[in-house]
């Protein structure tokens, strides 16, 4: 029976092989395969197409943590966010067995769906495996023509055939492809009571067909949190887990970890806290695998878990995995940096205590090469990531600062992507929220203010109401050296921006451009501060040296 260690990965051995000489120390050293047996087929080719990701930002008030979601767009996704694969067309070894007569002709539905039915048992092999390369076809397999067909009842009454498992194989196969179209097919596939059925081949002892049914659930699974939720209501989790040993082979767990990728998926309703709890241990030891698609699948997990709110975020942390996870930042695979980054950057949302057992695991150290990574999605995360930081507490902002990252922000915010400057906006705005007198200090003696200034003239209502907000908290903390503020903001082309904001469409724009002007921008405010006053001379002239208040930008609050 396939076991499962949820320790240290050190004793992740079998108690019979724990200790023996030429074996490591790691769960997934070359150990043996299981006594799977193989149904006479090759095994699958694993594809996944590769398409693209774009972003949402959930944006909340400056000083509460902001969550980072993903836009749901079926052509747009990364091969690891991918919630369904198809299994593309592959020969398998029993195709010279097919019948000659029916192999290699233009085969109509029809044909199939008779043949599918046929009391001849190879007869009935090659029709269900003709269904299956029609539905491994890489450019538009007919997935609606073969649902409408009526064969779906025949492929999962096919699932049942414990005395035929490359039929059991093929079926299930072909299901899967079904299970990775739309919503609706996959829901066609749920609808004729296939489950059930796929759950009980995961005990077969044919490594193919109880793989290929666990392929067919991922796929299901990935449809949503309906799917999802009854998936797991019908007992997947346990099953699944116990794929988790060293003796499973590498494509065979990839597939498993997949699973557990959609198992943790969606938070609207996240999954259910027992599920979770089942999962953790798994993640906890999967985290070490040395392979790169189970070890970016097990963090992206991870990332999915702490996406679903405090709560899932403490579970996260009580597993203990956060040490294991912050190391992976420094990864030199960057779909593993990305992955973690998110990961750690879900955490820091949630509350302070939950932030410091990040901050306590040294995370700070790392953030020097992601913030000068080449690639502009690490840059942006980055500085979400920290932007979260400085909306805590006043240590935690102090960690910020004591890292040296403050200058490599305002960096981004100078010379970033729009992007990465927009998430720059908001961690220097939380900090100014968030940050004592001498933090706030510091930050405008990184000459923040010119390149803060100058995200005022960008479209991006959000944007333009952060940077006023940020820069009204400097002007108000600064006391009685606001004048020198405002001039800085006057000589950088802040104040003729924020006097045309005064216009703008957007009634808290304009109400906080107004406020900004009106109090620290007004005649009178001139007249009454005393550097500004023209200083009487003996011959009783007066003498005004506008320089005197143009000296250099050091100061104190």
């Amino acid at each position: 029976m396939p076991w499962l260690y949820l320790g240290h990965p050190s004793l992740a051995l079998p108690p019979c092989q724990r200790g023996q000489t030429g074996l490591t120390p790691q769960p997934w050293g070359g150990f043996p395969s299981p006594g799977l047996q193989s149904s006479g087929q090759g095994p699958l080719s694993r594809f996944i197409r590769h398409t693209g990701l774009s972003w949402t930002y959930d944006s909340r008030a400056a000083a509460l943590g902001r969550t980072m979601t993903f836009r749901g767009d079926g052509n747009k996704r990364d091969e690891h966010l991918l919630k369904k694969r198809n299994v593309p067309q592959e020969e398998s070894l029993e195709d010279s067995d097919i019948d000659s007569d029916f192999k290699g002709q233009n085969v109509t539905l029809e044909a199939i769906l008779q043949n599918a039915v046929s009391d001849n048992g190879l007869i009935q092999l090659s029709a269900v495996q003709a269904a299956r390369k029609l539905l491994s076809s890489d450019r538009n397999p007919p997935i609606d023509d073969l649902i409408k067909s009526g064969i779906l009842p025949i492929l999962v009454k096919c699932l049942e055939r414990d005395d035929n498992p490359s039929l059991q194989f093929e079926a299930a196969w072909a299901l899967t492809n079904i299970a990775s179209g739309t919503s609706q097919q996959t829901q066609a596939v749920v609808k004729s009571n296939a489950v059930p059925l796929f759950l009980r081949l995961l005990q077969s002892p044919h490594q193919n067909v109880c793989e290929q049914a666990v392929w067919a659930l991922g796929n299901i699974i990935g449809d949503g949190p309906q799917c999802r939720d009854y998936v797991i209501s019908l007992g997947v989790v346990k099953p699944l887990l116990s794929f988790i040993n060293p003796s499973i082979p590498i494509t065979f767990l990839r597939n498993v970890t997949w699973v557990i990728v959609n198992l943790c998926r969606n938070k609207d309703p996240p999954p259910p806290m027992e599920t979770v709890q089942e999962i953790l241990p798994a993640l906890c030891v999967l985290i070490y695998h040395t392979d790169i698609n189970i070890l970016v699948d097990t963090v992206w997990a991870l990332s999915y878990l702490t996406d679903g709110g405090n709560e899932q975020i403490q579970m996260v942390i009580d597993s203990g995995v956060v040490p294991f996870l912050v190391p992976l930042l420094s990864h030199q695979e960057v779909k593993v940096q990305t992955a973690a980054l998110r990961a750690v950057g879900n955490i820091v949302t949630g509350t302070d205590e939950q932030t410091q057992v990040v901050l306590n695991c040294d995370v700070l150290s790392h953030f020097p090469n992601l913030l000068t990574h080449p690639k502009e999605k690490i840059n942006k995360e980055a500085v979400w990531f920290l932007s979260n930081i400085t909306a805590g507490n006043q240590q935690q902002v102090q960690a910020v600062i004591d890292a040296g990252l403050l200058p490599m922000i305002i960096h981004q915010l100078a010379k970033g992507d729009f992007g990465t400057q927009k998430e720059a906006a908001w961690a220097i705005s939380n900090l100014t929220i968030s940050g004592r007198k001498d933090q706030v200090e510091y930050l405008v003696q990184q000459n923040v203010v010119p390149p803060f200034c100058s995200l005022l003239s960008v479209k991006d209502s959000q944007v333009v109401q952060v940077v006023l907000d940020g820069l009204k908290n400097v002007l108000i903390m600064a006391g009685e050296e606001a004048s020198t503020i405002a001039e800085i903001i006057e000589e950088c082309g802040g104040l003729e921006k924020i006097e045309n904001l005064q216009q703008h469409e957007n009634e808290d724009i304009y109400k906080l451009a107004f406020e900004i002007i009106d109090q620290y921008f007004s005649g009178d405010d001139i007249d009454e501060d005393p550097s500004l006053i023209p200083e009487a001379t003996q011959g009783g002239t007066f003498n005004f040296d506008p320089a005197t208040n143009l000296q250099a930008k050091e100061f104190k609050f």
